[in-house]
């Protein structure tokens, strides 16, 4: 009875490693386009490496013995946008090649047909033509660069979408945009648009810094986004707040960038 079992393992063993397989998968959002895909001949001899390719779970209805194969999305029934998860079963000792992997990643092809801000800081855009959900960053144009201040998922959709986000003004002139950047990493940047706000200009003591820094206005504690700078050009801290801890700074010069202005100080 052992012997007949003994047998019967070593034949399942035999069984399991004879016909082991790997998965390869591949995800992203159908952006319209098909994947291609380079089959390797199967090792052992036997026709091609890949044996079944499923999409979202289901099977791949066509013909995948040759040595390139197309993955027809069309088959599926997808819309623009919609989430693709691909699974390519092979076998051991071979694996399958995905010849254009990044057509399943969106790009930033967003067509902007409105944008304004009112004085409040309120940005209100419009878009079309988008192929993908990409993220809209808003920006800001303070301390003579683009500062991100914020973030909106993009709806990926080609039709016309409408979008909404509110900024924290500074004072005097405040210029906003937004943009995108998709897995070329170029920043597709809309036109900008400006307000001037109202805000009264904000001022921080002391120059020579012993523990901490204070911003206000008309002789009032105020909140504001600042970023500390040392001689080098090393950012060693940022934030949104009215009062800045400065006892873990090291003595010497510093930068620091708050409301709309550049200060320089010295920490004692």
């Amino acid at each position: 009875m052992l012997l007949k079992l003994n047998c019967i393992f070593l034949f399942c063993a035999t069984m399991v490693a004879f016909f082991s397989w790997s998965n390869l998968s591949i995800e992203g959002s159908y952006q319209g386009k098909n994947l291609y895909v380079q089959n390797a001949e199967d090792t052992e001899g036997f026709g091609f490496c890949v044996t079944k390719v499923t999409v979202n779970g289901d099977v791949l209805p066509t013909s995948i013995n040759k040595s390139a194969f197309e993955i027809n999305f069309a088959l599926f029934n997808l819309q623009i946008g919609d989430p693709i998860f691909v699974v390519l079963e092979h076998n051991d000792g071979c694996a399958p090649k995905v010849l254009n992997p990044e057509v399943l990643l969106p790009k930033s092809t967003f067509v902007l047909q409105s944008l304004k801000v009112d004085n409040q800081g309120v940005i209100k855009w419009e878009t079309t033509g988008e192929d993908g959900k990409l993220p809209f960053i808003i920006e800001q144009f303070r301390w003579n660069k683009w500062v991100a201040v914020g973030e909106v998922q993009g709806t990926g959709k080609p039709e016309l979408s409408k979008y909404q986000f509110q900024i924290i003004p500074h004072s005097g002139e405040n210029i906003v945009r937004v943009v995108q950047i998709d897995f070329t990493g170029k920043k597709n940047a809309s036109s900008s648009a400006n307000f001037v706000s109202d805000l009264p200009v904000i001022e921080m003591t002391p120059i020579k810094v012993k523990t901490e820094i204070r911003f206000f206005a008309k002789n009032e504690p105020v909140e504001t986004r600042f970023e500390i700078y040392d001689a080098y050009g090393n950012i060693v801290k940022k934030g949104f707040a009215s009062v800045v801890n400065c006892t873990n700074l090291r003595k010497g010069a510093y930068y620091i960038n708050f409301d709309n202005r550049t200060e320089k100080f010295i920490k004692g």
